[in-house]
């Protein structure tokens, strides 16, 4: 989570997205489609799954889905003939083109407690295998849920006074609506600077609101004990997400490459064991890149996923430490949307629609 990020009009939260998404499906066009275009699966990606809490301004909500959503997907997509497999038998089934059921793979990422206590059950109660991608410094306490942090600053704020690379905002967020519009206008900017001068203007903002960002990592990240818990369940996969959960591509190679490597360490130390897939943090590719791809293949994963959205094609065959994914997006928790984007079609009409890169 450079520049802001080309998104599909088909998965941007806030437009029209969500209209036109059941209206294909409601003219059930999605049925109609070439089978070539829903490809032989997809990897899902999901970040927190707990319950509604209700609050009116939650700009991280596409972050967030319910137990009852996932459990819904779960069922739909059964329903529709997927084989539920873990990553490393959905490489294997691209590697041998071994492409008789489609196949959807579940994946959480950064490692949030919920994953344990809310995801988990539901996968369990299907069956299904899960991933989760750990950053490793969130267990450490030494990452930090800077997203989080912001939100909480602007949902206690009246007014903010934001540094930005050009020089200081006075920003309004005293009702929901300008707080909406607060987090637009933040967010974005700080994106665009480097990753050091967005993370210290966000720990100048939340001192400054008495925001503590060591507690949020405390409040709502696995700790090590919780790790060790879910990676003893046969379902579950625990993989690599760096340590720090920085944007790779705005890292120089060497502290790219340390990012990866100590994250690494750390999952031997705690876990005994080296992982075998990773994920980019943030992954869409302002945020990695070529240079981040076959540093992943350096590092021998066997697979690397992205944020860029797109089903799995025998193409990505060729292509698997640059893996696009589906996001289990919480501002469209509909199991009828997420039946049209699994057929394909909304990603082939938003490609002449908007020019966008569907990999």
């Amino acid at each position: 989570m450079n520049a802001p990020v080309q998104r599909s009009p088909f998965t941007s939260p806030g437009s029209w997205a969500k209209t036109a998404l059941l209206a294909l499906h409601a003219s059930g066009a999605h049925r109609l489609a070439p089978k070539s275009l829903a490809g032989v699966g997809a990897i899902l990606m999901l970040h927190r799954v707990r319950r509604a809490d209700g609050g009116g301004f939650a700009p991280n909500g596409a972050l967030e889905v319910t137990p009852e959503f996932l459990d819904a997907t779960i069922q739909r997509a059964g329903g529709l003939g997927y084989n539920f497999v873990n990553l490393d038998e959905a490489v294997r089934r691209l590697k041998d083109r071994d492409f008789a059921r489609p196949f959807i793979v579940f994946t959480l990422d950064d490692g949030y407690r919920d994953n344990l206590t809310e995801a988990a059950p539901v996968f369990r109660r299907h069956n299904v295998p899960f991933t989760v991608y750990l950053s490793t410094g969130l267990p450490d306490g030494t990452a930090e849920l800077w997203w989080v942090a912001l939100e909480r600053v602007i949902t206690h704020a009246t007014e903010l006074h934001v540094r930005f690379g050009d020089g200081e905002a006075a920003i309004s967020c005293a009702t929901a609506e300008q707080k909406n519009a607060a987090w637009a206008a933040i967010y974005w900017r700080l994106r665009a600077g480097s990753e050091e001068a967005m993370r210290a203007e966000i720990a100048r903002l939340a001192v400054q609101h008495e925001i503590d960002l060591a507690a949020i990592t405390r409040e709502l990240a696995l700790s090590w004990d919780e790790v060790r818990e879910l990676a003893a369940d046969p379902l579950a996969s625990i993989e690599a997400h760096t340590a720090d959960h920085f944007a790779l591509a705005k890292l120089d190679a060497a502290r790219a490459h340390e990012q990866i490597a100590s994250g690494l360490a750390r999952h031997e130390t705690e876990l005994g064991r080296r992982p075998r897939h990773f994920s980019y943090p943030y992954g869409d590719p302002a945020s990695a890149g070529q240079r981040d791809f076959d540093m992943a293949a350096g590092f021998g994963f066997v697979s690397a996923t992205t944020t860029r959205k797109g089903l799995i094609h025998p193409r990505h065959a060729d292509r698997l430490t640059s893996l696009p994914r589906l996001s289990l997006n919480g501002n469209y928790q509909d199991v009828r949307i997420v039946e049209v984007l699994l057929s394909g079609l909304p990603f082939a009409l938003a490609r002449p629609i908007a020019g966008a890169s569907v990999d």
